[in-house]
């Protein structure tokens, strides 16, 4: 068997077209939208239970807040946070963007918090 290299004819070799697509305007317009809504804190499975057993009740501007204090702890290299608010404390993955638990703050002031690199404290 010949393993050397031989030059192939051009009629045999593979013609790659050099002719580029247009880019759509409408798929960047989709990929903002899809950027837009991973950007929205989720709760995972757990905590939303643990919420709910617990009766730890956030409003809309407490999420809001939230959220941009978890981007400004991403931006700052923060994995895992602390999110302490007024009647809760909250586990959030700034790097899932997921809460991870939640406790109210009687269960939270007997605790000791491991495997978290940063802490947001929120007061309204």
């Amino acid at each position: 068997m010949d393993h050397r290299i031989h030059q192939v004819s051009q009629q045999y070799a593979l013609q790659i077209p050099t002719v580029k697509k247009p880019v759509k305007t409408e798929s960047k317009a989709v990929f903002k939208d899809i950027l837009a809504e991973q950007e929205v804190l989720k709760v995972s499975k757990h905590a939303s239970e643990r919420m709910s057993q617990r009766n730890i009740q956030i409003d809309e501007k407490q999420w809001q807040t939230i959220e941009t204090k978890i981007e400004e702890a991403r931006q700052k290299g923060i994995t895992d946070s602390l999110v302490v608010i007024n009647d809760a404390a909250l586990l959030v993955s700034a790097e899932n963007n997921t809460v991870v638990t939640a406790m109210d703050m009687e269960e939270a002031s007997s605790r000791i918090f491991t495997n978290i690199n940063g802490t947001i404290l929120i007061n309204d």
